[in-house]
This record gives C-alpha cells, sequence and structure tokens, in this order.
C-alpha cells in the first residue's frame, strides 16, 4: 500500500516536471537564474531580478503605476459627480420645459374660443 503511494507521487512529480519543461518554464526559469548567477555584481533584491527578467514590473514602475492609478481614480470620482450633478440639472430643466409648454398648450387651446 505504502510503496504504492509512493510511485503515484513519483509519477505525479515526472508529469509536473514535464509538463514545466514542455511549457517551456523551465528553460526561461533556468536562463534567469544563470543570467543572476553571472551578475558580478548581485542585485539587492534576487527577487525583483527575476520579476523583471519574467517582464513583470520594477517596484519603482509599479509604485508610479499605483500613484498614477489613485490619481486617476479621483478625477474619476469628480467627473462622475459632476455628471450626476449635470443629469440632475438636465432632468429639473427637461421638467421645467414640459410644465411650461403645457401650460402654453392649455393658453393656446382656450385662446380661439375666446376670440
Amino acid at each position: 500500500m505504502m510503496m504504492r503511494y509512493k510511485e503515484e507521487k513519483e509519477a505525479k512529480k515526472e508529469a509536473f516536471r514535464k509538463y514545466l519543461e514542455s511549457s517551456g518554464v523551465l528553460d526561461s526559469l533556468t536562463k534567469i537564474l544563470v543570467a543572476l548567477y553571472e551578475q558580478h555584481d548581485k542585485p539587492s533584491s534576487a527577487l525583483e531580478f527575476i520579476q523583471q527578467k519574467l517582464g513583470g514590473p520594477s517596484v519603482s514602475d509599479y509604485e508610479k503605476l499605483q500613484a498614477e492609478k489613485s490619481d486617476l481614480q479621483i478625477k474619476y470620482n469628480e467627473l462622475l459627480a459632476k455628471h450626476h450633478e449635470t443629469c440632475k440639472e438636465l432632468d429639473e430643466l427637461k421638467s421645467l420645459h414640459s410644465r411650461n409648454s403645457s401650460s402654453k398648450e392649455g393658453m393656446d387651446a382656450e385662446a380661439p374660443h375666446d376670440g
């Protein structure tokens, strides 16, 4: 029973290794680790080095993007509030206009009877 469990575990490991190999993950990671190994001056953050080599943003790029996102969120909230305000004003103008035009129609309908 125990032997079969070990065999299944080994088979799963082997299948996963083949998956990593066929999808190019092992090759990419190996190249990155070799590049890190060959760096004369090792970077202060090996993890950041690996992330950059994988195409991710650096910490400073990420922080810039976060700041830009915050600024854009503030602008969006301001514009949305302004939009709601403008829609409310438009609705008020529409209802005022419809009240005025319906009262004018009432007057026009009565005018010929008076004449």
